[in-house]
């Protein structure tokens, strides 16, 4: 596993992601069911094609390769939102951080699990 790739996909899905909710960020205040539609599309979006590239250069142990992939990059966008969160413009309790942002956050493992799942059943057959 090549662990400066995955955390530079990691950045790259945090960077993404961040540069949708600027660019939404209007709707926030009055549009607010759409802002929290979109984000979690973004998410989705950047973590599905980094797993796709990320799994081109996979050869084996997809499972095992998917599950370090989504918790390191869980682990850097929750990092990196630490840092916007606590300290940042955006200071936000840890409670509230959780209710809001965290627990999607919770997609990013189970897109490269999935996919690794795939690719292993491919493997088998």
């Amino acid at each position: 596993m090549n662990h400066k790739q995955a955390i530079l996909y990691g950045v790259g899905i945090w960077v993404f992601v961040f540069v949708v909710a600027m660019f939404a960020f209007p709707l926030r205040s009055n549009e607010r069911p759409l802002f929290e539609s979109i984000m979690p599309v973004a998410l989705v979006l950047a973590t599905t094609v980094m797993t796709v590239k990320y799994f081109k250069i996979v050869k084996q142990r997809f499972v095992y390769i998917g599950l370090c992939l989504g918790l390191i990059w869980l682990a850097v966008n929750l990092g990196i939102d630490a840092l916007m969160f606590s300290w940042g413009p955006m200071q936000m309790s840890l409670i509230d951080y959780l209710k809001d942002i965290g627990v999607t956050y919770l997609l990013i493992p189970v897109i490269p699990v999935g996919c690794g799942y795939i690719l292993k059943q491919r493997a088998e057959n």
